[in-house]
């Protein structure tokens, strides 16, 4: 069975660790992906925002 994790953080390194954190405790070889994007955006008051995400395609066996 497939499944995905999925994180979404406003800092690199808090994503970069979610996500060492949850690869830890699983087998590398049942890793099928992980995409990695970055958005950029204005809030309503002109502050600039980031958006660091990653998703994780995984295998788990029943």
């Amino acid at each position: 069975m497939l499944k995905v994790e999925i994180y979404d953080e406003e800092h690199e390194k808090d994503l970069q660790y979610r996500v060492n954190n949850f690869l830890s405790g699983i087998n590398e070889n049942d890793i099928i992906d992980i995409k990695y994007a970055i958005n950029a955006f204005l809030s309503n008051n002109g502050e600039q925002i980031y958006c660091y995400s990653a998703m994780i395609i995984y295998r788990i066996y029943k």
